[in-house]
């Protein structure tokens, strides 16, 4: 009976771990599926002088030296657009939220609470994209889904779609002056394919697996923006760790039922980032003209996912003893289980060439940092 119970108790933790571990492929939290038409909190506003716009957009130092901007994110109500939203917001910039679902985007960023915000819908925007000093694309349909034939292409389609679509409204946005300055793209840290021995950066080839042909793809139509006017940044992100999303919302939940531990052999590399960390360098690339082409958005210290999972269980006050087989993974996620169990070490180069400062550089603090948040009750038992 034991070795029943004991069984039934590993599937079905197996089952929900491995669910959680499509969030470690390094695609961004995206989206979901929305249906068109048009809803504005606010009128949408008209470009400013391209000159004003590159003035603004140049003032780096610190964020009281930037002027006001407008800015046009896809993906804003997932995981890192809402907390890039609070971020601009808080620094007296205006956003536009391009969505297909009004109704969705307004129970996230209600008018009351978000005054800065305006709400559009498909037909809507082409003039958004128009009238923002800058846009930022963080859209996909997620990947925590046994993969079909049918998702696979979705799953492509969902983000190259949406990107060719940004990109001709940016293209077709008329004259120099209503035309944004600056497009940051959201893509992944999947365009390397995995490897549990070699390490990468930005220059680094694109592997030859299913994510990394999404990734090309996805770059490749984001770079038929107009580059002699617009500011390419293309963001390949990692795991974004934080608190109310992410691959830990799933994670937490299981070591706080004693249930917690490392996927497969746990040897994997695991290429994270605090969301604080990610959203600061979207919103750094923004406003510093330097910032221009491939960026990868990790940390800079990469663990090994038993590493991850063992400070983790320090951090909350429980064990990491309970490994998800890769048998279990392979039943939930079929073909895409193979990227959680090998993994990348992605290294974020350019960034910190560029000066980029990390208030989490490494795992532990950032996982202290996180586990500040989570009820007092549930790391003590009381």
């Amino acid at each position: 009976m034991d070795e029943i119970v004991a069984g039934s108790r590993t599937a079905a933790t197996a089952t929900a771990a491995a669910a959680a571990a499509a969030a470690v492929m390094g695609f961004p939290t995206p989206f979901p599926q929305l249906k068109p038409k048009l809803i504005a909190l606010e009128p949408p506003v008209g470009g400013y002088p391209r000159s004003r716009r590159l003035m603004r957009l140049r003032c780096a130092l610190n964020s009281e030296n930037v002027p006001p901007m407008t800015v046009s994110i896809t993906g804003a109500t997932g995981f890192i657009g809402r907390r890039l939203v609070q971020k601009l917001l808080s620094d007296d910039h205006k956003v536009f939220v391009l969505t297909r679902s009004a109704t969705k985007a307004a129970s996230v960023f209600p008018a009351s609470t978000y005054p800065g915000v305006t709400i559009a819908e498909q037909g809507d925007w082409e003039a958004c994209v128009r009238g923002s000093s800058a846009v930022v694309n963080l859209a996909g349909m997620p990947i925590s889904t046994r993969w079909s034939p049918e998702i696979k292409q979705e799953i492509k389609r969902s983000r190259v779609n949406v990107t060719s679509k940004v990109v001709k409204y940016i293209n077709h946005a008329g004259n120099a002056d209503a035309q944004p300055s600056v497009f940051v793209s959201a893509t992944a840290i999947g365009y390397y394919g995995t490897s549990e021995i070699h390490s990468f950066d930005e220059s680094s080839p694109s592997g030859n697996d299913y994510l990394a042909e999404v990734c090309r793809e996805w770059e490749a139509t984001a770079r038929l923006v107009n580059q002699q006017d617009v500011r390419l940044v293309l963001l390949r992100i990692g795991v974004v760790l934080g608190k109310n999303g992410g691959a830990l919302a799933k994670m937490i939940p299981l070591f706080m039922m004693f249930a917690g531990g490392p996927l497969g052999t746990g040897r994997q590399w695991f290429s994270w980032i605090h969301l604080d960390d990610l959203v600061n360098l979207i919103y750094e690339s923004l406003i510093n003209p330097a910032y221009k082409g491939v960026i990868n958005g990790t940390a800079p210290n990469p663990v090994r996912l038993s590493e991850l999972c063992e400070r983790l269980g320090q951090v909350v006050g429980r064990p990491s003893w309970l490994p998800v087989p890769e048998f279990a993974l392979k039943a939930v996620l079929g073909e895409g289980a193979s990227v959680v169990l090998e993994g990348q070490k992605v290294l974020p180069v350019k960034a910190k060439e560029l000066g980029f400062s990390y208030r989490y550089p490494y795992v532990e603090d950032a996982l202290k940092a996180i586990a500040q948040d989570i009820p007092t009750r549930l790391t003590t038992g009381k």
